[in-house]
């Protein structure tokens, strides 16, 4: 299993770009504080975490978060390695988190929202509401402005809105 769980600050703003193909990605760097403070100097130490995010994913994040905005981002763990350019003897390892999710964690003053972050009910972001993370949606337009919900007439469908999924009992990989 692959899976990395981290929340901390944004080091520097997102860097949003294009591949050749169209498809969006979002780079950026995380100080993530270790749990214990340096013996000698007295200060909490932090590691700075490179992450990659792709597609809505990577606008969502790009739309929301700038540097200093505290985040939790979850995702895998990936390994590389590139020849320098000016070496071709140096090879260089890197290591990155691709993002899959994306968790507002700072203040209400930080991030915009009315805090109820374990709910994903983000609204009054500059009077709109932020999408959900259902980053898979095809929704591209502006977010839309909201109400709270009212829990009383919500409806929860039928048995006969589901369709079955039948199985020969492979497993896909």
């Amino acid at each position: 299993m692959n899976k990395v769980i981290l929340m901390g600050r944004l080091t520097a703003d997102p860097e949003l770009r294009q591949t050749q193909n169209g498809t969006t990605s979002c780079r950026f760097r995380i100080a993530v504080n270790r749990k214990f403070v340096n013996k000698q100097t007295g200060e909490r130490e932090a590691d700075f975490i490179s992450c990659t995010a792709w597609a809505q994913t990577a606008e969502f994040v790009n739309r929301y978060f700038k540097k200093g905005s505290m985040i939790c981002v979850e995702g895998q763990l990936r390994t590389g390695s590139y020849q320098d350019k000016n070496h071709p003897d140096v090879t260089h390892y890197t290591t990155d988190v691709f993002v899959e999710n994306v968790e507002f964690t700072g203040s209400k003053a930080e991030t915009g929202t009315n805090g109820n972050y374990g709910n994903n009910n983000y609204n009054n972001y500059n009077n709109y509401s932020a999408p959900s993370n259902d980053y898979n949606n095809s929704n591209n337009s502006a977010p839309q402005q909201t109400s709270a919900p009212d829990n009383n007439s919500m409806s929860y469908g039928s048995i006969n809105d589901y369709e079955e999924i039948l199985s020969d009992g492979d497993v896909p990989f």
